[in-house]
């Protein structure tokens, strides 16, 4: 490796470690456009850039506590820790869209999903997911499928590329067959 290609690989794991605003990471070449944000932990509120996810079949999930669906925790817990070592990574975004069904501060939202759901994949701070200012990757989401999250749990599943390959209704369940069939596909796939 010459001093330039050195440089610059140090540069991009800077910018990772430290949370550069995204833009800064629209330089990386290994980082898809749709995984180039930055959102706050749910935990503690560190930032955190999706960037750290490039490469992994990413299943990205808008959750509350409050709803009729809130069982699935269990299920997207589930898939993450079977699929997790072949590179499958969940995340999760409160929102307080639909029913107000999300209505606590992020230490409540993280206290209820580890302590009833045993939830461990990254979950982020409560942000909007629908309506005319979602947050930045569920516009991208949105642009990229035409299908607005309608409800708590919609599910959408990016491919190790970082291209979004399907939308998935609330409705359907992490122990649906079609939907375990199509994260099994996106892993089973090179970038």
């Amino acid at each position: 490796m010459n001093l330039k290609q050195l440089l610059t690989a140090t540069l991009v794991c800077a910018a990772v470690l430290t949370g550069w605003h995204h833009s800064a990471m629209a330089q990386s070449p290994s980082c898809p456009a749709l995984l180039q944000q930055q959102f706050n932990r749910l935990q503690d509120e560190a930032p955190q850039n999706l960037c750290q996810y490039a490469g992994r079949v990413t299943l990205v999930v808008n959750t509350a506590s409050y709803c009729g669906f809130t069982s699935q925790y269990q299920g997207l817990e589930t898939l993450h820790a079977k699929y997790q070592s072949r590179g499958l990574v969940v995340l999760g975004f409160p929102s307080n869209d639909f029913g107000k069904q999300e209505p606590g501060s992020g230490k409540e939202i993280a206290e209820f999903c580890f302590n009833t759901y045993g939830v461990k994949f990254p979950m982020f701070a409560k942000s909007v997911v629908s309506g005319p200012n979602p947050n930045p990757l569920y516009a991208a989401l949105l642009k990229a499928t035409g299908k607005p999250p309608k409800w708590n749990f919609h599910k959408y599943l990016i491919d190790r590329s970082g291209t979004l390959v399907q939308s998935f209704p609330s409705e359907v369940e992490p122990e649906n067959p079609a939907f375990v069939a199509a994260i099994e596909k996106a892993l089973s796939q090179k970038p």
